[in-house]
């Protein structure tokens, strides 16, 4: 018989920081229209799913993966157009990419006050500060520009001198903001940080149409990092980061082997071998997130920020509260998502997925509804 140990001692094993979060939220969407999440609302047309099918019927799931996952490599080289002399690191999500630079720049032992720092816009991405938090890391975030959350080239640079940061990061588009940060601004922050790595965070670049992909022959020590799962490939969790040859081979060190399985490799290099479907639904998407933000434009109870993601955030005026419009187009059957506890730059702020003309009518008609109670 095995006595219930009542105080659960052994839970104080857990670090105490770890103890104190929370665990990463992902609202369940069942029976909703799902508009929280970023993803792409359309599958693969029904003659590419079947030859995907006999694709993956072939894959030897009793094998491990070959490690070099070559044809993946190559497929990837040639959508992003990845320079030459460039390599190309593989991760299980862009936040296994970032758990593997985290681990690459933490020393054995450091307390906060010495620990590597790293550097963030914030509010931003999340994964950022909690990998850092898990490799104990003394993460530094410098606020965006509160009025229209631009990035504060000048902190940024202060911060560098300050702290001398191992690792800077620079999502272009911000996520949950969606704008893209002045790319002479960018540059500036680059230039300045030429003793750090530098990652620019192109996670939503599809709906962008830009990148900072061809300045990998610039800066050796910049690194430009991508997910699939935008494009329409949530569901597989690749993501792949590109930059010189030496940096790439430092953090493929820390890489964990096979970290990409078999089905995910086969999926999508097929996909990424008809690119063109893909990009035909990032242009519907953009070409839908016009329409939805003229509309919401014309509400005077919100403030539409500027965005070149697939997803749209914006702010209610102080006559509505954030916390009662979300619960009230989940009421109606759409989840969207609440930013307004996120960040106090963020307050009041609402986060929208923009999605297929069916659904965006549906979501605009539930915040219509829920403005007007």
């Amino acid at each position: 018989m095995v006595t219930k140990n009542i105080n659960q001692e052994y839970l104080y094993s857990i670090r105490p920081e770890i103890r104190s979060m929370g665990a990463y939220h992902v609202a369940d969407a069942t029976g909703l229209i799902k508009l929280d999440a970023m993803e792409n609302p359309y599958t693969l047309p029904d003659d590419l799913k079947a030859q995907l099918a006999q694709e993956l019927a072939q894959v030897a799931m009793n094998r491990y993966p070959i490690p070099t996952y070559t044809a993946l490599k190559d497929e990837l080289r040639r959508y992003a157009q990845i320079p030459a002399d460039k390599e190309i690191l593989l991760g299980n999500g862009s936040d296994e990419l970032i758990a593997i630079l985290s681990q690459a720049i933490a020393k054995k032992g450091a307390q906060l006050s010495d620990a590597v720092t790293v550097l963030a816009p914030a509010p931003s991405f999340v994964m950022y500060k909690i990998s850092g938090v898990f490799n104990h890391l003394n993460v530094v975030e410098i606020p965006l520009n509160a009025d229209d959350f631009s990035l504060d080239a000048e902190a940024f640079i202060a911060a560098i001198e300050q702290h001398h940061p191992a690792l800077v990061y620079l999502p272009f588009p911000n996520n949950p903001t969606a704008n893209l940060f002045d790319e002479s601004a960018m540059r500036r922050v680059i230039a300045a940080a030429g003793d750090s790595i530098v990652v620019v965070d192109e996670a939503y670049q599809p709906f962008a149409q830009t990148s900072w992909m061809s300045a990998l022959t610039e800066f050796e020590h910049l690194l430009v990092m991508r997910t699939v799962s935008k494009l329409g490939l949530a569901g597989i969790r690749l993501g792949y980061m590109a930059g010189s040859a030496a940096l790439i081979s430092e953090l493929d060190k820390v890489r964990p082997p096979y970290n990409v399985n078999v089905l995910t490799e086969t999926a999508a290099t097929f996909v990424l071998r008809h690119a063109d479907v893909l990009d035909e639904q990032a242009a519907a998407i953009r070409a839908e997130r016009a329409m939805v933000c003229a509309e919401l434009a014309k509400l005077p109870q919100l403030r539409v920020y500027e965005t070149a993601a697939n997803f749209v955030l914006v702010r209610l005026d102080d006559t509505l509260s954030a916390d009662q419009v979300f619960a009230g187009m989940k009421a109606r059957g759409v989840l969207i998502k609440n930013m307004s506890a996120a960040h106090p730059l963020l307050h009041n702020c609402l986060r929208i997925t923009i999605s297929t003309p069916q659904e965006n009518a549906a979501m605009l008609a539930a915040l219509f509804a829920s403005l007007s109670v």
